[in-house]
């Protein structure tokens, strides 16, 4: 049996950021990856946004995780010379029945903090900032941003590695058991001890949890998962800035993005669905096209066509109120080194590093 200070259980963003946290810790740290690779699910299939944590319920996890690990993810990234734009986001009323939802977002922006800078901008004042959007009023958050997700984590990687930790491709964590005051982790005829194990498996959480033969099921929270497509546009669009409509059931609307190289992107949507299935369906194309025109009249329907999608870990379904990230240690189920984490989705990316803070808190707790 091979012993190692702490399993953590998914090498995505925050699994990375979990991994370095601990290694930087001076622990011996292995990252178990069911992929080929590093960061192949949720991590690598979003909209790569640094978001300012104004959508985000008062007290929640995701509200304090997104503001402290937004504050994180820019000062590492500028330190790392990890690529990022600190570029601002329009969020945008289409017509004067949405004004209202934006103006309460403005209120509860302004009451959390999240960023300080928050303007209101009325329909000429939002065409001065972008002049090709059509607006009756903008909400222009200059903390939003973006940032190069696979240099990211490339970067989480190295540092981690650089202190000890190992990454194991191809490793599927199959069984994981309570053996005296250690766990053992399962991965084909290979055992590893080790006195913390995180679950950090993104869509795949709750069944690494079920494998856990200690934790009592009533632990273990239902998985729903919304599929969000989105799709490029291949010209030059006429706009700097993110923007995104008024948020909507399920996400944040679709939303125009840019990536490093100013590339545009569409998405994502919000779709429902009972299995992981990443293929993008042209048939979408026309609600996608509807979107788009409520702010930018003038796209060129040629030009748009199926990018790639990615799909969201939530806890609750269509019908229920959204759930907050559930970061679950000893506290919560009494298992000694142990820590799942359930939901983590946006802004799982811009929380990482906050997150990762979290779950070695939580280890330092149990001993």
């Amino acid at each position: 049996m091979d012993r190692t200070d702490a399993v953590v259980i998914g090498a995505g963003v925050v699994g990375l950021a979990t991994a370095r946290a601990l290694a930087l810790e001076g622990r011996d740290v292995i990252v178990l990856e069911r992929e080929d690779n590093f960061g192949l699910g949720t991590s690598s299939r979003n909209s790569e946004v640094i978001h300012a944590g104004i959508h985000y319920p008062h007290g929640s996890l995701k509200e304090r995780l997104c503001i402290e690990g937004k504050r994180r993810l820019y000062e590492y990234c500028a330190s790392r010379h990890v690529l990022h734009s600190r570029c601002g986001k329009l969020t945008f009323a289409a017509n004067e029945s949405e004004r209202a939802r934006l103006e309460a977002i403005a209120a509860h922006a302004e009451a959390s903090g999240a960023d300080e800078d928050l303007a209101w901008l009325d329909r000429g004042e939002a065409a001065q900032v972008e002049p090709a959007i059509d607006c009756v009023a903008a909400l222009l958050s200059p903390s939003s941003g973006i940032v190069d997700s696979h240099a990211l984590m490339l970067s989480l990687l190295g540092e981690a590695e650089d202190h000890g930790a190992m990454l194991a491709r191809n490793a599927p964590a199959e069984r994981v058991e309570r053996s005296g005051e250690h766990w053992c982790v399962h991965v084909g005829e290979t055992r590893l001890q080790a006195g913390i194990v995180v679950n950090a498996a993104g869509l795949h959480a709750q069944s690494v949890a079920a494998s856990i033969d200690a934790l009592d099921a009533c632990h273990i929270p239902p998985r729903h998962l919304a599929k969000g497509s989105y799709f490029t546009y291949s010209g030059k669009v006429p706009f700097t800035r993110l923007i995104y409509p008024v948020p909507i059931k399920g996400g944040l609307g679709t939303h125009l993005t840019l990536d490093m190289a100013g590339q545009a992107r569409f998405g994502p949507d919000v779709e429902w669905v009972e299995a992981i299935d990443y293929a993008v369906d042209p048939a979408r194309k026309p609600a996608f096209l509807e979107s788009v025109r409520q702010f930018w009249p003038q796209v060129d329907p040629d030009k748009l066509s199926p990018g790639y999608s990615g799909i969201r870990p939530k806890l609750t379904g269509p019908a229920e109120p959204d759930a907050d990230f559930l970061i679950q240690g000893p506290q919560v189920h009494g298992l000694p080194g142990l820590v799942n984490l359930f939901g983590i989705e946006s802004p799982g990316l811009t929380s990482s590093l906050a997150i990762a803070e979290e779950v070695v808190s939580a280890c330092r707790q149990s001993g």
